[in-house]
């Protein structure tokens, strides 16, 4: 039995030690091996590692000659701040990371194991992509993969970490997480290289232009989060984690209560301005209303007209969509639309209250928008909204136009309660682009046409667009003290806590995607 533990320790050790000129390769490259990642991802000694000695069963093209323990990827259990996750971290010194058949069944057991015990499951992606000397079954390997990620799509949180090359089908899976972290200067993302896209297109692009993080976290809107380095990545999805339910029969992990339903913002009402058309940062309302100022912002780089943040107000996680002012006067459009509606039915189907913060003009015209299918897009957000059964808060700091006002979590679509404050302006369109379509022809035939006009504006806001109008309707439930935002929305919070709503019996609905 000595002579036994013996060979296995040793065979274990230097499975774990890798061949030492690769790794050397990998730390040249400014990237970290599988197994350092894990460390800095996981608790200090939690990591439990599952098929450390599998290997490949694949013959021809000299396959048969090379077969490494572990396939090119590491893959396990672990604990992040006490949780339980599943974790795989794919291994680019072995094969360059590439998937074959035994590497996805082991990604597929350790997906299968954080569905059935409902933990959370984080996958660190640097590969090369399918193992062409397997032929087809790396292809099936993918399949099996995919198919997993839409069974668990809802029922856990999905995260995808992307560290370095993640081409062709491997995208599909990080497309299908939740959350998609990368790292500039080593991630890469794309269906087709560069080498490809020339002999199509003739196109020369290098593989950061074509599918780097800069460009999914500001363009194509695939990566959720954008770093600069593997340690501030790794650490912020421990972050993430410590934000999210286990899985969708849980409630996300609560923090100590702060006494926010009496602690008054005054500062609140000097960061907005009265004035309907003047920009402000939306992130210093965020700021003043969640639990010390603290708020994780998803897509920070990508259609900024719309703020989606995770945070906590008196120790209860929400998930805040809010406009921004300072990006396109915070109006709606085809990005927007998507990224708010995404966050919404992931909040959703993980128990997530919903706070909307409101400002919004109105949905972005034009032929741009039109043709690129702004209604298809701006009813994803209407249908995630009117779908969402957890607690809905809005707040109306100020202008609320047309149909943006009633996508952004009105009372019309279900909202729970609203609020609005004394500067809100609720209306289908502003008093002066009202009274421009209303009294046209007067205007047009007046000796002092902006003389009238103001006179007209006037009116028309006495009568259609005071702080109480939609109130006395019912469409807003009170009208609040700046001030008092963070307490209001944290005893609205604690009166929806247990908010029940059973589901419509149907299959699914058509999302119109």
């Amino acid at each position: 039995m000595r002579t036994l533990r013996e060979r296995r320790d040793a065979l274990r050790d230097e499975i774990v030690a890798g061949t030492r000129a690769a790794v050397d390769r990998q730390h040249a490259l400014g990237k970290r091996t599988a197994r350092e990642r894990l460390a800095l991802l996981l608790d200090e000694g939690s990591f439990v590692e599952i098929d450390m000695y599998r290997r490949h069963q694949a013959h021809g093209l000299g396959m048969e000659r090379r077969r490494p323990h572990t396939d090119g990827v590491v893959t396990g259990s672990g604990t992040i701040h006490g949780r339980r996750v599943f974790v795989y971290a794919q291994d680019f010194t072995i094969f360059g990371g590439s998937l074959g058949e035994a590497h996805a069944v082991k990604i597929q057991k350790v997906m299968d194991l954080a569905v059935s015990t409902g933990s959370p499951f984080i996958g660190i992606n640097d590969s090369g992509g399918a193992r062409i000397q397997e032929g087809v079954m790396s292809l099936n390997g993918y399949g099996g993969i995919f198919q997993r990620n839409v069974q668990a799509s809802g029922v856990i949180p999905q995260i995808s970490v992307v560290l370095g090359p993640c081409a062709g089908g491997a995208a599909y899976s990080t497309a299908l997480a939740d959350f998609t972290f990368m790292v500039r200067d080593a991630a890469q993302l794309y269906l087709t290289g560069p080498d490809v896209v020339e002999a199509v297109s003739g196109q020369r692009v290098t593989h950061d232009e074509l599918g780097g993080a800069q460009v999914h976290g500001t363009r194509s809107g695939i990566a959720t989060f954008v770093h600069d380095d593997e340690e501030t990545c790794l650490e912020d999805v421990r972050y993430l984690v410590s934000m999210l339910p286990a899985n969708n029969l849980e409630l996300p992990p609560r923090g100590p209560s702060r006494d926010a339903a009496s602690d008054l913002r005054p500062r609140l009402a000097e960061i907005v301005p009265v004035e309907p058309n003047k920009p402000y940062d939306m992130r210093q309302v965020l700021a003043e209303v969640v639990d010390d100022g603290e708020f994780m912002e998803l897509h920070e780089g990508w259609a900024g007209n719309v703020i989606c943040a995770l945070a906590r107000i008196d120790g209860e996680v929400v998930g805040v969509v809010a406009n921004q002012p300072l990006v396109l006067a915070g109006v709606l459009d085809v990005a927007a639309s998507q990224k708010a509606a995404r966050f919404v039915r992931f909040c959703d189907a993980f128990s997530i209250p919903l706070v909307t913060l409101v400002d919004v003009p109105g949905f972005l015209p034009g032929t741009d928008q039109e043709y690129a299918g702004i209604i298809r897009h701006g009813a994803k957000l209407l249908y995630a909204y009117c779908e969402a059964t957890v607690p809905r808060v809005q707040v109306i700091l100020r202008k609320a136009y047309g149909g943006a006002y009633i996508v952004m979590d009105s009372r019309s679509i279900g909202t729970d309660l609203s609020l609005a404050w004394p500067t809100n302006e609720i209306a289908v369109m502003g008093a002066e682009g009202a009274v421009n379509v209303i009294h046209r022809r007067e205007l047009a035939s007046a000796a002092d046409p902006a003389a009238l006009r103001a006179e007209l504006v006037a009116e028309y806001s006495r009568q259609l667009v005071h702080p109480h109008y939609a109130a006395e309707r019912g469409l807003v439930d009170d009208v609040i003290d700046p001030a008092h935002t963070r307490s209001a929305l944290a005893r609205g919070l604690a009166m929806l806590r247990d908010k029940r709503r059973p589901a419509v019996q149907r299959k699914h609905g058509n999302v119109p995607l």
